[in-house]
């Protein structure tokens, strides 16, 4: 027979007057815990009592009732409404909602409070965020929800970040399959597409850390500590349209720029505003760059300007700074250091004085109009100058010189390639012209439309690559001093056996300092360059340069290995295998000098054994791929590794491919021509041009991604399904 369920009967609710309740000893709640009783009352005194008290009839010693009811469950609430009362702003008689439970019953008072307090379920945290957001919705704003729940309205921000984080990612958090500190990760990025690609990528990895998520979600960002930033400003960056990332959680520096490209532009808008303000003081030509390349003064000449003297008022305002300085220094004089608040004074008296001192220059108004100026940042973000630069084409020079330079090139001595950087780029008539790597800014550099033609490298872009290459070989000449030696005596030779000499060797024997006049910005921290700066500086400590007399006697008791090994230091700055321009009017290369010099270098190239891929050169979006055309870019990848691999990147569009294919030629070994080995070439040129090296790869071997396997060309499916 089955067993009837037992009916189930609810205790009574009434209001009972407040002065008819009393707080019951068996209430369990002994601790303060949670909100406080003041927060409580006001929280009752805005939104009125959510929950009734849970009471029972006080009986006297005859078991009858008194008409006062004790609470064994609820006594917080009836604290804060008996805090409300003492404040008069509830009567001693208003109703309170109760639920009076039968005075007989088998249920012990202490059992209902314990109870009470214990069958309670918190609110899971993402139901927190998610009520704040629909406060929100609903037309709260962030200060009334913080004073309505007692937080600040720092929390509710935090709390409202928290609830715009991806759906899919809350729905994993729900499940407890994100950590409440990768949460709070996740908030950096508003990008929820960018989000949950960050899941999915670290979601199987050992690094789930926080901040390996937060690297990740601001690694195309700038950091505002960023000089860039700095310079520009986050306010003016923001005012231009520019989001700010913000950490709500952690201490962010400031944040992060999300738009790199806006503010590049900024920052060259700025500096070209800076320099126009300039212009007005006459100098010839005007610099622009965020970054000063290496060696951007080689071959100029400085100019030796006047320090501006002092008006009446920095004459006296310095003066009055020198005499409490010493007045201080009399007075402590015997002491053996000074008090904390003196110490201090002497610090603003030292800086003060010191940028009185620092007086600009005053230049002469004739070598103001041939020179030029640099304006650029500091590692901090500031605006820096460089005043008083003169090139070598910009020199003062005498008429029989001018008619002479016919002659001399005749003689092939008619160029002094590369010794400067920055080529003229107006008449000594015009302005001042305001330029940024070389090209004065506003001219249009836009290319032709990529027809899929194989058309020749740019000219910049040959003179960046072989710069490349010319560094490479100063590294590799310095350290062999038998080539090195070999290649002094192959010019000296020449210059002395030959009828004419000849311009065009590779080797500028003067020794002059050759600088690359286009350069990618790696170049200055390139491998081989910290190569040749840490040679250089290990050389110049030994070196006693002061003194040409104790410099020869140096040079005289030196063994011949070392004599050898500076020899060949030395003669690697005159390396000079840049692919420059022909000049047909008589001023640079020739077209024959230039092949000439091509020619020993690459002799040079082979006797050291050069290989530019061990020199740190790799092809990368921003040195080579995003530079050539998209049939340059197959070209490469199709040599690397087949045509199978380049086909599945011909449907892309130029920038997704230039990105997929450094990822494809990253660690391959491939260069451009114009940074291969002559003879290497001319041996491994039929496996080169067919991309079926021993290193070529099919298209079944590389690991691409998604988007490049699906809708492959009719040529490439059947191939692949074959497999």
């Amino acid at each position: 027979m089955a067993k009837a369920a037992q009916k189930v009967t609810l205790s009574p609710s009434r209001d009972i007057p407040f002065d008819k309740l009393v707080l019951s000893q068996s209430n369990v709640r002994r601790i303060k815990a949670g909100v406080s009783v003041e927060e409580l009352a006001e929280d009752i005194a805005r939104r009125g009592l959510l929950q009734s008290l849970n009471v029972r009839p006080v009986l006297d010693v005859d078991g009858v009732e008194t008409g006062t009811f004790e609470i064994p469950a609820g006594g917080r609430r009836f604290q804060a409404l008996s805090l409300l009362v003492k404040q008069k702003r509830l009567a001693k008689t208003a109703p309170i909602p109760c639920i009076v439970r039968n005075a007989a019953s088998e249920i012990l008072a202490e059992d209902d409070s314990l109870a009470e307090n214990t069958q309670r379920v918190a609110l899971h945290p993402l139901d927190q965020f998610r009520a704040f957001q629909a406060l929100r919705e609903k037309g709260q704003g962030e200060e009334a929800i913080a004073a309505a729940f007692f937080v600040t309205p720092q929390i509710v921000k935090q709390r409202l970040k928290l609830a715009s984080v991806a759906p899919a990612l809350l729905d994993v958090y729900a499940e407890d399959g994100v950590t409440l500190e990768q949460l709070m990760a996740f908030t950096v990025n508003p990008d929820h597409a960018r989000q949950v690609q960050v899941w999915d990528a670290v979601k199987n990895s050992w690094n789930k850390e926080p901040y390996a998520i937060r690297r990740m979600l601001t690694e195309a960002a700038v950091r505002a500590s960023d000089r860039r930033a700095v310079f520009v400003g986050t306010e003016a960056y923001e005012a231009a349209g520019g989001v700010v990332l913000r950490d709500l959680f952690e201490s962010d520096a400031g944040g992060w720029l999300r738009d790199p490209t806006l503010l590049d532009r900024l920052v060259a808008d700025k500096l070209h505003a800076e320099a126009q303000a300039i212009a007005v003081e006459g100098w010839r030509w005007i610099e622009v760059s965020t970054d000063l390349p290496y060696g951007y003064s080689h071959g100029l000449r400085r100019l030796a300007g006047d320090p501006a003297p002092m008006n009446e008022e920095e004459s006296a305002a310095h003066a009055a700074l020198l005499a409490e300085y010493r007045a201080f220094e009399e007075e402590y004089s015997g002491q053996d250091e000074y008090p904390e608040e003196i110490d201090t004074r002497l610090g603003e008296l030292e800086l003060a004085t010191e940028i009185l001192e620092q007086r600009p220059l005053i230049f002469d108004p004739t070598e103001v109009a041939r020179a030029g100026v640099f304006v650029t940042l500091d590692r901090d973000g500031g605006l820096t100058i460089y005043r008083g630069y003169v090139r070598p084409e910009d020199e003062p020079r005498e008429e029989s010189a001018v008619q002479n330079v016919g002659d001399a090139d005749t003689m092939g001595q008619g160029g002094d390639a590369g010794v400067s950087g920055w080529q003229p780029t107006a008449s000594s008539g015009g302005g001042t012209v305001i330029t940024s790597g070389g090209q004065p800014i506003g001219a249009d550099l836009s290319e032709d439309e990529d027809d899929g033609a194989l058309k020749p490298l740019p000219e910049r872009l040959v003179l960046e690559l072989t710069a490349h290459r010319t560094l490479a070989l100063r590294e590799a000449i310095g350290r062999s001093p038998d080539v090195a030696l070999t290649l002094l005596l192959l010019k000296f030779v020449t210059d002395t056996f030959r009828t004419s000499s000849a311009s065009g060797s590779c080797l500028e024997a003067s020794v002059r300092h050759v600088y690359m006049s286009a350069q990618a910005p790696d170049l200055k921290d390139s491998v081989v360059a910290k190569l040749v700066d840490e040679r250089h500086a290990a050389w110049e400590a030994d070196l006693p340069l002061g003194n040409d007399a104790a410099l020869w006697d140096y040079l005289t008791v030196l063994d011949q290995g070392s004599r050898l090994a500076l020899l060949a230091h030395c003669l690697s700055f005159g390396i000079n295998a840049l692919h420059e321009k022909v000049n047909p009017y008589g001023v640079g290369i020739s077209a024959s000098g230039l092949a000439r010099r091509m020619s020993h270098a690459h002799l040079v190239a082979r006797a050291v054994d050069l290989d530019m891929v061990e020199a740190g050169w790799e092809p990368t979006v921003d040195g080579y791929l995003n530079r050539v055309p998209k049939a340059r870019i197959l070209e490469a990848v199709r040599e690397a590794k087949g045509e199978g691999t380049a086909q599945l990147l011909d449907h892309l569009k130029k920038g997704e491919m230039a990105t997929e294919a450094e990822r494809l030629l990253k660690g391959s070994g491939w260069l451009p021509e114009v940074l291969r080995r002559g003879d290497l070439v001319a041996l491994d040129g039929q496996e080169i041009a067919e991309g079926q090296g021993e290193d070529a790869v099919q298209p079944e071997e590389v690991d691409l991604p998604a988007f490049l396997t699906a809708d492959l060309p009719e040529s490439v499916a059947p191939m692949m399904a074959a497999e």
